[in-house]
């Protein structure tokens, strides 16, 4: 009893530990989110807003970046929310994992993101019960919320304090902290091909049509193949 004590504690430490590591890493994007989305013209309060309650970066970065870019308000949540759509992936494969219900329920559903995810996964699902893949998802979704949206704040109200962001090149971070989001997240050569493909494609609706369209082609990309590959599955 007391070595199984032991090892849960070394492992319980162990995670927290790179749970918090996580969530300090993502915050740096969350400063250049905070002031890109003030820059675009959004308030404290609705730059906040959406780290608060969207809460996925890649998402708050693609819906930034179409409004700077000129797209209307429809394109940037069209376009945001196809990117968020893999979240839905990930509660299903963690729901088994969780068992959550009620109000802890909705609570998981907020913190399912690419990081909480990847952290319960790593994890032995047997280990201690499950209690270890259950308490990396936590930790990790807390970590990354509290953090997040603390950056989100600092980046918001240091707008005023350094003057226009384009001098410092902060407006460049938009597309910076989209590729670094989303680059760890291809793993195949079918994720590369996808990738290439939808910004071939976003480059070449660039000087054809308005803002936010191109994005929104290059997200049909993943749609069709991600279609295409699962009917070849089953």
């Amino acid at each position: 009893m007391n070595a199984a004590l032991t090892d849960w504690n070394a492992a319980r430490r162990q995670i927290v530990g790179n749970a918090a590591s996580i969530g300090f890493a993502v915050a740096m994007y969350g400063v250049s989110f905070g002031a890109l989305g003030t820059t675009t013209g959004l308030t404290i309060p609705q730059t906040m807003a959406l780290s608060l309650l969207m809460f996925t970066g890649a998402s708050q970065f693609t819906l930034v970046s179409t409004l700077a870019s000129g797209g209307t308000a429809l394109t940037a949540v069209i376009a945001s929310w196809l990117m968020g759509t893999r979240n839905a992936a990930y509660s299903m494969r963690m729901t088994p994992i969780l068992k959550t219900s009620g109000p802890g329920r909705l609570v998981a559903v907020q913190l399912t993101i690419d990081e909480s995810t990847a952290m319960g996964l790593a994890q032995d699902e047997d280990a201690f019960e499950g209690r270890a893949s259950r308490l990396a998802f936590w930790a990790t979704g807390l970590s990354v919320y509290l953090l997040w949206n603390l950056a989100t704040f600092i980046g918001a109200i240091s707008v005023s304090a350094i003057g226009d962001p384009k001098s410092f090149g902060l407006d460049a971070a938009i597309a910076a902290g989209l590729f670094a989001l989303v680059w760890p997240q291809i793993k195949s050569r079918t994720d590369l091909s996808v990738a290439f493909g939808g910004a071939l494609i976003a480059l070449a609706f660039t000087p054809l049509v308005p803002p936010g369209i191109p994005v929104l082609a290059a997200a049909m990309v993943s749609i069709i193949v991600g279609w295409v590959t699962s009917r070849r599955i089953t």
